[in-house]
């Protein structure tokens, strides 16, 4: 995958949260819970100032919806992680390692499924349609629009068929996303699908790997260009 590609397809990564400030006096430390808590409405507040159109008196409800759903995920996902933690301690054999592995992952899955139309329906008793998609791509880090702009830059002459399909799978690669624990496994999701792309785009007669190389050549030039 060409290197640009490849940033723009992974561009928007967590922003980090403020360094705290240094004070004179002793201050007490942040608990971890309040420290979670001002992360994950910080995060939240970003994701809304972003919303195009959104009536000041909805502000707070989509922002606290927003925050809610990040404590969910992750509950879901830290309950994961600590029966994953028990069943390693527990030193099984490994047919009962496997099955109770798949046994768990398959709960999470389950738990993940139900929650996430549930987070969508509450969205949607306050935002439009459009509206209800920045959010989702403020949870995805922009990821969507961003590569849906590199392909179709790298590749100017797709189809309206192959624009249609490529859309499609990034907002699959979307839905997924949204409920993975964290930035490493949000992208992994956009990675599987982009494979899904390329190999499609590829069976079409596209050589991926020389458009990569063309695209970017066309770039230098243009930045280039743009210098003089």
């Amino acid at each position: 995958m060409p290197t640009l590609l490849k940033r723009l397809l992974f561009a928007g990564l967590l922003a980090a949260a403020p360094a705290p400030l240094v004070l004179a006096q002793t201050a007490p430390a942040e608990s971890k819970e309040a420290a979670y808590t001002r992360t994950i409405t910080e995060r939240a507040d970003k994701i809304v100032a972003k919303i195009e159109g959104l009536k000041p008196g909805k502000t707070t409800k989509v922002r606290d919806i927003i925050v809610a759903q990040y404590r969910t995920l992750n509950d879901i996902h830290e309950a994961r992680k600590t029966r994953l933690a028990a069943l390693k301690a527990q030193n099984p054999d490994e047919a009962t390692k496997k099955a109770e592995t798949e046994k768990i992952e398959a709960e999470t899955t389950a738990a993940l499924d139900k929650q996430h139309p549930k987070f969508l329906a509450q969205l949607g008793r306050h935002l439009s349609a459009p509206q209800v998609d920045q959010v989702k791509d403020g949870l995805t880090y922009g990821v969507l629009p961003i590569t849906v702009r590199a392909y179709n830059d790298m590749l100017p002459n797709l189809t309206a068929e192959q624009k249609a399909q490529i859309l499609a799978w990034l907002t699959e690669a979307r839905e997924k996303a949204m409920d993975a624990g964290n930035s490493e496994q949000k992208h992994a999701w956009f990675g599987k699908y982009k494979g899904r792309i390329n190999n499609y785009l590829s069976a079409a007669g596209i050589d991926m790997k020389q458009a990569g190389k063309d695209w970017q050549a066309r770039r230098t030039a243009a930045e280039a260009q743009g210098g003089k």
